[in-house]
């Protein structure tokens, strides 16, 4: 198939996050022309010419089968844009590559926030590697947190609940903590034998740095099997959802009205019940009209129609867009 001319009013949607990356051309009239799917976007790690460099081939793999060169508008949701001059410059980095003629960027966030609603109005709060959260409303104002770690305030996602159970874990073992199974959940997932030589594995890297984050489903079971410190871990988090979601709510004069709030991530999606329920209760307390929902459609939605929002495309061909991922 030779290339042509975009469609008018096509977008490249791209919803990257830290581990995968979903590509899509869609329509001005919210049909699918193509989809794409490639490896992790982390400049911070590799630059952010490597990282575009990786986005490329999915994206010209897209481009390919859809038959096009270039679109009129790149709606980009991305990993590690956590603060407005990151999305300036990936977008600057963006425009360099071509591949529309306008281009926005957004923190992958939006995508799952924008993936939830009907319309841009509502807050999501997203627990996967890490915790964020961000809120729009229609006429252009949003909410959102740096989420770059402990120096933000931010605690806890996948990586800091694995990093909190191995200190509860490890303080239980040795006696400076009070006892929890955890010291024993942990290190058997990984067949050893007691928390010491768990920290001597991690230490020495025969267990390696990538697969702390599988001790976060040990977590939850060792919650739901009613141990009180991996209890008071999920709490917490669930009081850290909460709050992120009504300061959120708060800035954006939505905690009087009746307004979606979108779980998403690893593992508020999870159906971790303990964590969920507790979000749910605190949240009916603290901002009653918020109507909490999980979020399970893909987030490359979220990023196609914030791109067919800018477009000014209508209900019919979002739902068009909503139904191919969600049909």
């Amino acid at each position: 198939m030779g290339l042509t001319a975009p469609e008018s009013g096509s977008v490249l949607a791209i919803d990257a996050g830290n581990s995968k990356t979903d590509v899509a051309l869609v329509s001005a009239a919210g049909e699918v022309l193509a989809t794409a799917r490639g490896g992790g976007f982390r400049p911070p790690a590799v630059g952010v010419t490597a990282a575009l460099d990786a986005l490329a081939e999915p994206v010209a793999r897209a481009f390919a089968d859809a038959g096009v060169a270039t679109v009129s508008h790149v709606s980009a949701c991305l990993a590690n844009a956590d603060l407005p001059v990151e999305e300036e410059q990936l977008a600057t980095a963006l425009e360099a590559r071509g591949w529309g003629a306008s281009v926005e960027v957004r923190n992958d966030t939006f995508a799952v926030l924008r993936a939830g609603v009907a319309e841009p109005r509502g807050v999501a709060v997203v627990c996967g590697a890490g915790i964020n959260c961000v809120g729009m409303r229609p006429d252009g104002r949003t909410a959102r947190f740096p989420a770059i770690g402990r120096i933000s305030g931010d605690w806890g996602g996948g990586w800091g609940l694995a990093e909190e159970a191995l200190w509860f874990a490890a303080r239980a073992e040795d006696g400076r903590g009070e006892p929890t199974a955890l010291a024993r959940t942990l290190p058997g997932h990984f067949g050893l034998p007691t928390m010491y030589a768990l920290i001597e594995a991690l230490h020495l890297e025969q267990v390696g740095h990538d697969r702390r984050h599988e001790l976060t489903p040990v977590l939850f079971a060792t919650a739901t099997g009613g141990d009180t410190v991996a209890r008071a871990i999920v709490a917490r988090l669930a009081e850290e959802v909460t709050v992120m979601a009504t300061v959120a709510l708060t800035r954006l004069d939505l905690l009087d009205e009746e307004t979606p709030v979108l779980l998403g991530g690893s593992v508020l999606t999870a159906g971790h019940a303990l964590l969920n329920d507790a979000v749910r209760d605190l949240l009916t307390a603290r901002a009653p009209k918020a109507d909490v929902r999980v979020v399970t459609a893909s987030p490359v939605l979220g990023a196609a129609l914030l791109g067919l929002d800018r477009l000014g495309a209508g209900a019919q061909a979002q739902e068009r867009a909503r139904g191919y991922w969600e049909g």
